[in-house]
């Protein structure tokens, strides 16, 4: 079958966008996230999202990871899907998206001609309970400077929830090659049975960051919206920076803002871009 798809992204976040309101064709959609997030045989991604119908929002998002799995949300991935959405005039400049993380409310803030460029997305509260990252705790308490063992080494880290699961260590920020060596080991460390998101932090001010990612799922990415969420809340419950915070990643710069209370949402602003569109010839790979 033929399907068409559009490449967006959000400060190199990329990610292959289906349009399913109509009804889903029967993909069997880990596969083809696995065949064509390929950087080399396929077109290249880290990852599939579905924009499908809702009855009470303007879109439901389905997201498949490179590898075939599936992710509750991401941000740079919704900003870039409001976008999609205002684009083409299937949605006004704010939005509210059903996504496995809950509903999430998109802001168009920034059009150059007629095009969304600037998206503010209200990412939720952030949630610190130690229940809300891993299945192996049942407990409300915090870790937020906890040591973790590691093939041998010792990480003072922080986890926080978006809806997702995240792990934040603060310090000086890792390089490439430290972070595809640890980042995997930690993902698939015995505390997280379902796996984490890794994120090496470095304070750079007192509004400033900067992040480098391993994404569960997909492994180094260029830019992890809710990761920045998480990693902005830590630093801030710790003391270490105030907001507005301006957080660097490797594919741009994101903004982030958040009153600092329990249960109130925190603000993810940053860029989307449509990078192409294109048709595939769909079969299911050979086994």
């Amino acid at each position: 079958m033929r399907l068409e798809f559009w490449k967006l992204h959000g400060c190199g976040n990329d990610y292959l966008y289906f349009d399913v309101r109509a009804g889903d064709p029967g993909v069997d959609w880990p596969a083809a996230a696995i065949k064509l997030c390929d950087r080399h045989f396929g077109v290249g991604a880290d990852g599939i999202i579905l924009i499908d119908s809702s009855d009470t929002h303007d879109a439901r998002m389905h997201i498949f990871n490179s590898d075939g799995s599936r992710s509750e949300m991401c941000g740079n991935g919704l900003r870039a899907m409001a976008k999609w959405l205002f684009d083409r005039g299937y949605a006004g400049a704010r939005q509210a998206i059903d996504t496995d993380a809950g509903t999430l409310y998109p802001e168009v803030v920034e059009v150059e001609n007629g095009k969304a460029v600037q998206i503010r997305v209200n990412m939720g509260p952030p949630r610190f309970q130690r229940r809300a990252v891993s299945r192996i705790w049942d407990d409300d308490r915090p870790l937020l400077e906890g040591v973790l063992t590691a093939a041998g080494r010792e990480f003072t880290v922080s986890l926080v929830s978006m809806g997702n699961p995240h792990l934040i260590i603060f310090g000086p920020l890792w390089d490439v090659d430290v972070m595809a060596e640890w980042g995997p080991r930690l993902e698939h460390h015995e505390w997280f049975p379902d796996r984490i998101n890794v994120h090496s932090v470095e304070i750079q001010g007192p509004h400033a960051m900067a992040m480098r990612h391993w994404e569960r799922g997909a492994g180094l990415t260029l830019a992890c919206g809710t990761g920045v969420a998480a990693a902005t809340a830590a630093a801030m419950r710790l003391g270490k920076v105030s907001s507005p915070v301006r957080v660097i990643v490797p594919g741009g710069v994101l903004e982030t803002s958040w009153g600092g209370q329990e249960g109130e949402p925190i603000y993810l602003q940053g860029p989307a871009e449509e990078v192409f569109y294109g048709t595939v010839d769909w079969d299911a790979p050979s086994h």
